[in-house]
């Protein structure tokens, strides 16, 4: 039997690098990849305003590769919409911004996915990535720092805490910790030993500071604020002048570039045609030598060793010894102040754990932990007397069904009683009947061939 055909050029292999030992496929929830993935949206699509939007746009470019940067909301859409299709597309933490319609105060949540927390922020400023772009002098324009996650850094977050009695150094506040925990949470984890320099090509900076930092005409009633910075990371090698820089660059573009393919004048060699020695180039102050100004600042200067990681790709040998590089951060957006309202045991619902305004004494958290468990109970319950309801509703409709069958089958049988009363025996033709027909027939002919 011949064998059916199949496409070798568009048809690809199937992978089973991501068959587990049993031979089923990896499900596509959070547990198939510690990888995290996040969702922004905006919570009422058409109601938030067009800077929220953009904002929104923004934030996703900021946490991309993995996030959903093409997400698509409707004004229709709810909350359980989005929890209900995180768990198959393995999403692990959903932002959420909102406006209120009556102040115009922006809100953002962090929630974690399938199960909370929720931690509230309320966004005193922000500014967009374009924004960001037009108060910059030279703006750097992102390339492909977007293919890896960026590098989180996070300063100010561990409030100081006396020691303990004991001498112990004391443990920072539980809704700290999950803070901390919360934002280390979004991108996934680095080691010093496997990751790639080269992959950590942004920077996205967590800044805590005290509300006395901070500017007293945002109206800031918390003890703390956040803010939010994103940056490129810009490299050069120091040690070199910049001519000897310039021409370094204009042979590698010469090398890259195709034969016959015209260069730009940035890319072109250096025009030394009105200069008697190589020395008036390389040691004039106006064409960039070493001067205080053009050198960078020893800051700012790190030591990089060669890589030997198993990722890079070895294409040509590797210097020996460490290289010294100037290390150069450009912003690119977007910025955002934080201030952290309240923490919710839910996904954006629940009881809430900590409050920036409101404090609670131990009988009033007592009575909240009752209702709450009241609430819950009567919860449950309405819930169980759904399902009785949904299953007995079912059996009736189950049991209709059967009746009607039975009767429809009871009918049929009485029908056909009725006929086996009046003929027991199937009716047939008469062949008696037939024959005299056509003796009448045949005497008819014959008269008229006698005529």
């Amino acid at each position: 039997m011949a064998r059916r055909r199949q496409k070798k050029r568009t048809h690809l292999p199937a992978d089973t690098s991501k068959t587990s030992a049993t031979g089923v496929g990896q499900p596509l929830n959070v547990s198939a990849s510690r990888t995290p993935k996040t969702m922004v949206i905006r919570i009422g699509a058409g109601e938030v305003g067009p800077s929220i939007s953009q904002l929104v746009t923004d934030v996703r470019t900021m946490m991309e590769p993995h996030t959903a940067s093409r997400l698509k909301e409707r004004k229709s859409n709810k909350l359980k919409d989005y929890t209900t299709m995180a768990g198959p597309l393995g999403v692990t933490q959903l932002l959420l911004f909102s406006r209120n319609v009556n102040s115009g105060s922006t809100t953002l949540r962090i929630t974690r996915c399938p199960r909370g927390p929720t931690i509230h922020f309320r966004v005193k400023n922000y500014s967009l990535c374009k924004d960001v772009r037009k108060s910059m002098r030279n703006p750097k324009t992102p390339g492909k720092e977007f293919s890896t996650p960026p590098l989180l850094v996070m300063n100010g977050f561990n409030t100081p805490q006396p020691p303990k009695p004991d001498g112990t150094p004391g443990r920072p506040p539980p809704h700290e910790m999950l803070l901390t925990s919360m934002f280390q949470s979004l991108f996934p984890p680095i080691s010093a030993q496997r990751t790639p320099l080269a992959s950590i090509r942004r920077i996205l900076l967590l800044n805590r500071r005290p509300v006395s930092e901070a500017d007293p005409k945002d109206g800031t009633t918390s003890e703390y604020v956040i803010d939010v910075r994103h940056y490129i990371i810009n490299t050069k090698p120091v040690g070199v002048s910049r001519p000897i820089r310039r021409i370094n660059a204009a042979e590698r573009a010469l090398r890259a570039k195709p034969t016959g393919e015209k260069g730009s004048k940035r890319s072109a060699l250096p025009n030394l045609s009105g200069l008697e020695d190589i020395a008036d180039y390389m040691l004039d102050p106006g064409a960039g030598g070493y001067t205080s100004e053009s050198e960078v600042e020893e800051d700012a200067e790190v030591e990089v060793l060669p890589g030997n990681s198993r990722h890079t790709v070895k294409k040509k040998r590797a210097p020996k010894g460490p290289q010294k590089r100037a290390v150069k951060l450009s912003e690119i957006g977007p910025r955002m102040r934080l201030e952290m309202v309240k923490i919710e045991e839910g996904l954006a619902e629940g009881k809430v754990l900590w409050h920036a305004y409101e404090t609670k004494t131990k009988q009033e958290e007592r009575e909240l932990e009752e209702r709450h468990k009241i609430k819950k109970a009567e919860r449950d319950q309405r819930r169980a007397i759904q399902q009785e309801n949904v299953k007995r509703k079912k059996a009736e409709k189950e049991a209709l069904k059967g009746k009607k069958r039975a009767e429809g089958k009871e009918g049929g049988e009485e029908v056909d009683n009725d006929d086996d009363d009046d003929d027991d025996e199937p009716e047939m033709w008469d062949d008696d009947d037939f024959e005299d027909e056509d003796e009448g027939e045949n005497e008819e002919d014959v008269e008229m061939e006698d005529e």
